[in-house]
């Protein structure tokens, strides 16, 4: 007859001259083994497609040189650049693109939209991204009137839609919200360069109407620029925020469908404690 089992067994002490193991922290890519996202990978690459034919529609229909200085025409190119590399990886199921990277593109496709909706289009008058030989903004039409609709809504629209629904949580740091006002502010400095060295007889020398240091002067610019930049620090903390409280949706669908396919179980016999008797 053997004695029972103590239900608690006492930890063993320390040998002497042994130091103890250091606590290790196994990665989540080490244990769960990656999975190829193809239909993620398809959207993005649309979505990148999309953007670029936008951004050669404008440069093509258009000037070159002044289509490629407007805000939103290098914030959709970003978007092609970005999605095209994010489609690669998702298809590929290499790590994702760093959070710097892809909530900053967010903030710039917002950023974008926002300005057109909130600021540019109550005065359609004074900024187009079409203009006259002239410099007298000209409200586009044809092909330049869908890259406009692609720039400033359908595009920025699919880049929010794809950071929710397809993107996993990655929350940036808040040192970043600060990172990416460099882009910006060295946006800021480019048109104002730009407008102060080019010859007087050349049309619209400034590209928004907010930033027109011959209208406002400079100190008139300046402050439009220091609240627009306010605005954008504070967007991007929003996104910060979000991103720390939004569920992870990659997660929630797996979950639902291991759910789906998880079959009833067969027994023969009821649970119990001991095998059978």
């Amino acid at each position: 007859m053997t004695a029972p089992i103590p239900r608690d067994i006492p930890d063993l002490p320390a040998i002497s001259g042994i130091p103890a193991p250091m606590p290790s922290v196994v990665p989540a890519a080490a244990v769960v083994a990656p999975a190829r996202r193809r239909p993620t990978a398809a959207f993005r690459a649309l979505v990148a497609l999309a953007a670029a034919a936008a951004v050669v529609i404008e440069m093509v229909a258009g000037s070159p040189v002044r289509a490629m200085t407007h805000f939103s025409v290098q914030s959709t190119a970003l978007v092609a650049l970005v999605f095209a590399a994010a489609s690669r990886r998702a298809w590929s199921a290499r790590r994702p693109l760093p959070s710097l990277v892809t909530s900053g593109t967010v903030l710039y496709a917002m950023t974008t939209a926002l300005v057109y909706h909130l600021i540019l289009v109550q005065d359609p008058i004074a900024f187009s991204l079409t203009m006259a030989p002239t410099g007298a903004p000209v409200t586009p039409t044809g092909w330049q009137a869908l890259t406009n609709l692609a720039f400033h809504t359908v595009i920025p629209l699919v880049v929010v839609a794809d950071w929710l629904l397809l993107t996993r949580p990655s929350p940036p740091r808040p040192i970043h919200a600060v990172a990416w006002l460099l882009y910006p502010m060295a946006y800021l400095a480019f048109t104002l360069g730009r407008a102060a060295v080019l010859t007087p007889d050349w049309p619209a020398p400034y590209l928004y109407p907010f930033l027109d240091a011959t209208h406002h002067g400079y100190k008139g610019t300046l402050g439009n620029a220091l609240l627009l930049g306010l605005a954008i620090y504070a967007l991007s903390l929003l996104l910060i925020a979000a991103d720390h409280l939004r569920p992870d949706p990659v997660h929630l669908r797996r979950r639902r469908s291991n759910r789906h396919d998880r079959r009833p179980e067969n027994r023969i016999s009821s649970p119990a404690t001991s095998g059978l008797k």
